[in-house]
């Protein structure tokens, strides 16, 4: 590849060129754009999740069964609607909050994802946003997070997995690895911990010479998605929430009380609602232009041997991730298994979340990038391999806030592929939201900020198609 060309190809900025490029004929055609959303009705599907993490999920709970009047109804449970219910039960335990979950919890992202537990926001993380001071209120909320998390793995009695070792961002070129260092020498003055490590100091902990180089930053780290799930419905559930699963919401029906009704006719009342849909919020009609489900491919390896873990060189178990477009991410477990995510992402028509049909050649690429990395797992297979959604916004910011004719429907969205450690801290807003305690967050830049305008089909497919072909050609030079 063209080192000249890396500084314009960035996963932060694929989305927004993707759209843009898609949007280009909106002008002419505003009717459809419009119309799009009411002629192009999404399905709404609940695929079974098949992932490594999955085995580790807590039995589901029985779905709702009778009408039922709550404080706060919370859709998704995952780890934002989880952690949402616990903190609002910790803060507010006069306050009725029940969990309402379509298929059960952690099914969707919380538990198919690459497991990097990462600091601040994918928008900001290990690159120079001109706004150091507040990068730096950022970052120690999302350290204080980690710190939450190892607090309730201990109050609740289940381990996740925690380990906090660090996180890497490898360059895949010398292009890459300039820009690294000149972000290294911008962000130093402000007392940031980050790192650039060269090629020497990457192969002596990840065991690899695949890369030029690195930014380390030593307060991410990595856990067990399942574990962490089992962990947030446990404090939830010990805090007082109801949880609900297999209870699909297909219908919310604003007021000063909400109405919910659930697939099977069941009516919820509450006084407030969390959407904690991720990239399923707009099957309920919310958000539609605030972000797009995005494909994202894992697979796991078996327990390697301890000679085959120790031939790697992997000696540390720091996760990274690359610094392509279309990024691809490893982490090791506490077993001896590699996992590898990412490559090529897809975006399914009119939003769709069912498992898409180019799955196994994905697959196919994550066995190819292992193998590149390290060599001597040649022979080594995938035992699971596995999808998930994610919620891409377009300019990579997340948000969270509230939204409906009365003020009383609250959403966190657009976590971008940085969502293991964000969610909850996420949640934790909610929660002070509902409490009317918005104050505390008003220096926050997400609050009550949508993402970038994304437009209806077929605009958003066609631009997104665009985007990808060109930076899969370009990447391949």
């Amino acid at each position: 590849m063209d080192d000249r060309t890396s500084n314009e190809k960035s996963r932060r900025n694929f989305l927004k060129k993707a759209t843009r490029a898609g949007a280009a004929g909106i002008a002419g055609a505003l009717g459809l754009n419009v119309a799009a959303p009411h002629v192009l009705p999404e399905k709404m599907v609940f695929g079974p999740n098949r992932s490594f993490w999955a085995r580790e999920l807590p039995p589901p709970n029985a779905p709702l069964e009778k009408d039922l009047d709550v404080d706060v109804a919370i859709i998704g449970g995952g780890f934002t609607g989880l952690s949402a219910a616990y903190y609002l039960r910790k803060t507010e335990p006069n306050r009725s909050v029940a969990v309402l979950e379509a298929h059960r919890c952690g099914n969707g992202a919380s538990a198919r994802n690459g497991a990097m537990m990462l600091n601040m926001t994918e928008d900001r993380f290990l690159q120079w946003s001109g706004e150091p001071e507040l990068d730096q209120r950022i970052y120690a909320l999302t350290l204080d997070n980690i710190q939450r998390l190892q607090a309730l793995s201990a109050e609740t009695g289940i381990d996740a997995d925690i380990e906090q070792n660090g996180a890497l961002q490898v360059f895949n070129t010398k292009s890459d690895k300039e820009k690294g260092t000149e972000f290294i020498a911008k962000i130093r003055p402000y007392g940031l911990p980050f790192e650039y490590w060269d090629q020497a100091k990457v192969s002596q902990a990840i065991g690899t010479t695949a890369y030029e180089g690195a930014l380390f930053d030593p307060g991410s780290g990595q856990l067990h998605p399942g574990k962490l799930v089992a962990l947030f419905k446990r404090a939830a559930q010990l805090a007082g929430a109801q949880i609900f699963e297999g209870t699909v919401i297909a219908h919310v029906e604003e007021g000063e009380q909400l109405r919910l009704t659930t697939a099977d006719g069941r009516r919820v009342l509450a006084k407030a609602v969390i959407l904690a849909t991720n990239a399923f919020t707009s099957k309920l009609n919310y958000l539609r232009r605030a972000v797009a489900p995005f494909f994202d491919y894992v697979g796991i390896t078996a327990p390697l041997s301890d000679a085959k873990l120790a031939a790697t060189g992997w000696g540390k178990r720091i996760p990274f991730n690359d610094s392509r477009t279309e990024v691809f991410y490893l982490g090791q477990t506490k077993d001896r298994r590699i996992h590898v995510g990412g490559g090529l992402a897809d975006y399914e028509f009119n939003n769709g979340v069912e498992d898409p049909s180019r799955a196994e050649t994905r697959y196919q690429g994550l066995r190819r990038e292992l193998r590149r990395i390290y060599p001597m797992l040649e022979s080594e297979p995938l035992e699971v391999c596995w999808s998930g959604a994610v919620d891409m916004s377009l300019d990579q910011t997340p948000s969270v806030g509230q939204i409906g004719k009365h003020g009383n429907v609250y959403y966190a969205i657009g976590f971008s592929g940085h969502g293991v450690n964000l969610t909850s801290v996420f949640g934790r807003i909610l929660a002070d939201l509902v409490g009317a305690k918005e104050s505390e967050w008003q220096w926050l830049p997400y609050l009550n900020r949508l993402p970038t305008y994304m437009p209806n089909e077929p605009f958003r497919w066609l631009g997104v198609q665009f985007a990808t072909e060109y930076y899969r050609f370009t990447e391949s030079l």
